[in-house]
């Protein structure tokens, strides 16, 4: 039995489970009142009684029942038969085929999901969300999925290590359980527009000023979706189309970029470093002054100051706490570089 699969399954089996246990526990009841009522039995000879009688184990009675007690007696086996063995297979169910310790599971999945603080929500595991879930995954960062496509459910069969809640995105009850309020981001993929921007408006209601992004099929769509509140809005096939193009006219550049981009984060990453935590040291300095390149490896390829974006700056631009870098190197290199940032040396 797989993840995805528990919250349905289990609670069917529980209410097939409570409903043979209230079975069982009104045909004791009656079984205790008919044996006290028609042959006087104290309570607890009245109890081994109907459990001797529904179990059919043929222990002795108490002592010899009277006709009206043979009756009733033989009615309770009748009666019991059936729900008794309805109780015992509907237990060995819930035990047996692990619907028990999926039930664990669940909960240990959702006190993972309480733990979590500046996580990213990622809404819809189908070809988009894949992607998003594999370069989340290779860049280390905590997420969980929400789905409730059982096509696309299935696919993550393998995935034991996913938190998945298995439920509609759209729903304001099933976001939140996900950690709306506490989450970094959300990304939404719904093919669906109408409910990627119902997704949009809820997320921006719960937590104003977490990162929204949002998969849109149309431009009117992607402008619904801006002034709901999504950071930014990705239109797959008019990506798709440009790259078809670009790799018409300018093949390596597409391919060079992809490499970069696509790239697993343990080879090479290209990645934004906020200015914020800089040293004093080299608040107002120049990028020349920093001497990335020869320190850590890594190189600054832009950065954004101001609100705008420079590409291959100058190294005479004076860095300030409000900058942000986008530098490309290896993991180490990158490491290196932010505790230069951080600490003024390495």
């Amino acid at each position: 039995m797989h993840r995805h699969h528990i919250i349905s399954e289990t609670e069917s089996s529980k209410l097939s489970l409570r409903l043979a246990i209230v079975l069982l526990i009104s045909l004791v009841t009656l079984g205790v009142i008919g044996y006290m009522i028609l042959e006087g039995y104290s309570f607890i000879d009245a109890l081994y009684m109907t459990i001797i009688t529904i179990s059919t184990v043929g222990f002795r009675e108490v002592r010899t029942l009277s006709g009206s007690g043979k009756i009733f007696t033989t009615l309770l086996i009748i009666f019991s038969f059936g729900i008794f063995v309805f109780a015992i297979s509907n237990l060995t169910r819930y035990l047996l085929e692990g619907i028990f310790k999926n039930t664990f599971l669940l909960k240990r999945i959702k006190k993972k999901i309480k733990k979590l603080e500046n996580h990213i929500i990622l809404c819809g595991y189908g070809r988009n969300g894949r992607q998003s879930a594999k370069e989340l995954s290779d860049h280390g960062r905590d997420f969980v999925i929400i789905e409730n496509n059982p096509l696309h459910l299935e696919t993550l069969e393998d995935k034991q290590n996913l938190l998945v809640i298995e439920g509609d995105a759209t729903q304001e009850e099933t976001l939140l359980e996900a950690g709306l309020e506490r989450a970094e981001a959300l990304i939404t993929t719904l093919p669906n527009d109408a409910d990627n921007l119902l997704i949009v408006i809820t997320a921006r209601q719960f937590n104003p000023g977490m990162t929204i992004i949002s998969r849109a099929s149309d431009e009117r769509a992607e402008k619904k979706l801006k002034r709901a509140g999504a950071t930014n809005v990705i239109m797959s096939d008019k990506i798709g189309g440009q790259r078809m193009a670009k790799l018409v006219v300018q093949p390596d550049v597409v391919e060079f970029l992809e490499k970069i981009m696509l790239q697993s984060s343990f080879d090479v990453n290209l990645e934004d470093i906020s200015c914020e935590e800089m040293c004093d040291l080299f608040d107002h300095k120049s990028i020349r002054d920093l001497g990335i390149r020869n320190k850590s490896g890594a190189n600054i390829i832009g950065m954004k100051k101001n609100g705008e974006y420079l590409f291959n700056p100058d190294p005479d631009v004076l860095l300030d706490k409000s900058d942000k870098l986008f530098v490309l190197g290896k993991p180490d290199q990158i490491t290196l570089m932010k505790k230069l940032l951080q600490q003024g040396e390495i």
